[in-house]
């Protein structure tokens, strides 16, 4: 189904390590300032800390940004999010999340990116998503089914996790909740040993654009290029 876009195959490198490393500190400094700084009582910041340490985040980093968001910390950054509308090539609806200290600076960087699809206005896209509360976790146990577990934690539906998106040897799936019961499902999961690496809400297609192989290559590429952009933080698509 996938909520989100995901880039296949990046090659690891140390510029491409620096940028993972800061969309990870920005979401952990949100998660941070939206719920608090405990960990216990804040699933999402607990599933940024996770899927930081998961990145080999140093602890300092991780410390830092917590306090940074929850105000603790007043070094004058101030981080907000920004959801931009828009249309890839073959027209194919996107909406951009980003997590940036300079709106300013985004804006003019996304707008350029999007000359090669078409940026929309304010609701010109929204409606083709619905809110979903989305959660990504692991468990050690693979015999698991995870059709079972997202009934049992309330969860609407699930998807297991590709190669790459959970640790070897481990069980991975993304569960998909209603918003309100995002967070009932994250404690149900937490209760029967899942490992959360994502809590929050997001956005679902409700219908999608079918592209043939040669327009799939031209969207991916520049689907790749707006995820290389420091300040993306999530992109939903709709193809």
């Amino acid at each position: 189904m996938g909520a989100q876009w995901k880039q296949a195959g990046r090659v690891e490198n140390s510029a491409k390590r620096g940028a993972m490393i800061s969309k990870l500190v920005k979401e952990i400094m949100v998660a941070a300032k939206v719920g608090g700084a405990s960990i216990e009582g804040n699933s999402r910041l607990r599933a940024a800390v996770e899927a930081a340490k998961k990145s080999s985040v140093p602890r300092d980093n991780i410390e830092r940004a917590i306090k940074k968001g929850s105000g603790q910390l007043d070094d004058g950054l101030q981080i907000e999010s920004i959801v931009y509308e828009g249309f890839g090539p073959h027209q194919v609806p996107l909406l951009v999340e980003c997590l940036t200290d300079n709106r300013n600076r985004t804006a003019a960087d996304i707008r350029v990116i999007f000359r090669k699809g078409q940026l929309g206005s304010a609701g010109s896209v929204n409606w083709m998503f619905e809110r979903v509360g989305l959660i990504e976790a692991s468990h050690p146990d693979k015999t698991l089914d995870l059709e079972s577990v997202a009934i049992e934690a309330g969860a609407q539906n699930v998807e297991s996790l590709g190669e790459g998106e959970v640790t070897p040897g481990q069980l991975g799936g993304r569960f998909f909740t209603e918003p309100s019961d995002l967070d009932a499902v994250n404690r149900a999961l937490t209760s029967a040993g899942w490992i959360l690496t994502q809590s929050e809400l997001s956005y679902q297609a409700k219908n999608r654009v079918e592209v043939s192989d040669s327009q799939r290559k031209e969207v991916v590429e520049f689907l790749n290029t707006l995820d290389e952009h420091d300040d993306v933080h999530r992109l939903y698509v709709a193809f």
